[in-house]
């Protein structure tokens, strides 16, 4: 369901994972959106419409950084979130 969520850039479906653990989950997420962004700025990646996913992607302005800026903030954003968050088995043991 969240991915079927996320590629329609629907954000609710992140609220559980991000209310049950917000100071490991945030920040990193925090950081890989903010590397998507200033890659697809420094592109100069345009989206005419506000919102929308994948539907609106047919208006995207310099398609292929666009994707390859979201492809590396959501790398970074994965790779700090194996880092910061434990599995809670052995948050339990510390």
């Amino acid at each position: 369901m969240n991915f079927i969520l996320g590629l329609s850039f629907i954000s609710e479906g992140a609220i559980p994972y991000a209310a049950a653990d917000p100071l490991h989950v945030l920040p990193p997420l925090i950081v890989g959106s903010a590397v998507s962004g200033a890659l697809s700025m420094a592109f100069n990646c345009t989206l005419m419409a506000p919102h929308g996913g994948i539907f609106v992607f047919p208006v995207v302005g310099n398609a292929l950084v666009y994707l390859l800026s979201l492809a590396v903030g959501t790398v970074i954003s994965a790779v700090l979130l194996g880092i910061l968050k434990k599995p809670a088995a052995e948050r339990r043991v510390n």
